[in-house]
């Protein structure tokens, strides 16, 4: 059974083949693989190594710009531009904005990235990789944006001294009152609990 994800294209996710008006649309299984993971993550950001990690595999160990070759095509064969539907965020990885506006996108998530981004040489440095599991939020976060940087800052300032090579694993839960947000740096924990407003 086919559904809308976007205008005019369509998926069947058990017969894993797409539309475009109504016409089939070939796609190799990896382009597919794509439109498929990206939809199913709409309206958020989609790091390049989660991307890599859900649709090749292990067998995908190096980022030699695979992913950008595969999108490109995708793009072309769906007749998208260079930046809509489907935006580059740089050094980070795509978000794919669906029928619902591109502004649904919370201002936090690029936010954390942006962090992320700029302390990059500082936690290769260090010998830790960044995980990321964030979880989507539709809530206005009460939160300024300078007070969750100095936050982020703290919390990392904190945790080095004591960080053993490893992961730095950054996600999220949300209830009906707060949005958790956690730096686990090898074990050692931070946290961040935001308060909502529930519409």
């Amino acid at each position: 059974m086919y559904i809308t994800i976007i205008d005019t294209i369509e998926i069947d996710r058990e017969q894993r083949t797409v539309r475009k008006e109504g016409q089939e649309i070939h796609l190799t299984a990896l382009e597919y693989g794509l439109l498929d993971y990206l939809s199913a993550h709409a309206n958020r950001i989609c790091p390049r190594a989660e991307i890599r990690e859900h649709v090749w595999g292990t067998r995908f160990q190096y980022d030699t710009g695979t992913v950008d070759v595969h999108l490109n095509a995708l793009r072309r064969k769906l007749g998208w531009s260079a930046k809509q539907p489907l935006e580059a965020i740089r050094g980070i990885g795509f978000i794919l904005h669906t029928a619902r506006s591109s502004e649904e996108v919370s201002p936090l998530a690029i936010l954390i990235y942006d962090w992320l981004h700029a302390h990059e040489n500082e936690l290769t440095n260090n010998g830790l990789k960044v995980h990321i599991q964030l979880t989507p939020w539709v809530n206005t976060l009460t939160i300024h944006p300078d007070s969750l940087r100095k936050w982020l800052d703290a919390s990392l300032e904190t945790l080095l001294p004591t960080a053993q090579k490893g992961t730095l694993c950054l996600s999220s839960r949300l209830n009906m009152h707060h949005f958790t947000l956690a730096l686990d740096m090898n074990g050692t924990i931070s946290e961040l609990r935001i308060p909502i407003h529930i519409d």
